[in-house]
């Protein structure tokens, strides 16, 4: 199992606790932001391959923002995929 903090740009969360192991994500903690819609993000994605989740995370965006939370956790995932 490998884990990493990834930090946050640009969304009220300021980091994100990940875990995968074999290419599907265990555990997804964020470190703030809206605590419903993190915690909803998180369990919808324990179970999901790193693919899946980058695929339906990337783009979306919160409000103004070019971003948001899952998309957030959508780089950070392309960020390890990229090391691994």
């Amino acid at each position: 199992m490998q884990s990493f903090t990834y930090t946050t740009r640009g969304v009220c969360s300021r980091s994100i606790d990940i875990e995968i192991e074999d290419g599907i994500i265990v555990k997804a903690t964020y470190h703030g932001g809206c605590s419903g819609n993190t915690q909803g993000v998180s369990a919808l994605v324990c179970g999901m391959s790193v693919d899946e989740a980058i695929s339906r995370l990337s783009g979306i965006r919160c409000g103004l923002k070019s971003t948001s939370c899952p998309d957030q956790l959508a780089t950070a995932l392309r960020e390890y995929k990229e090391k691994h």
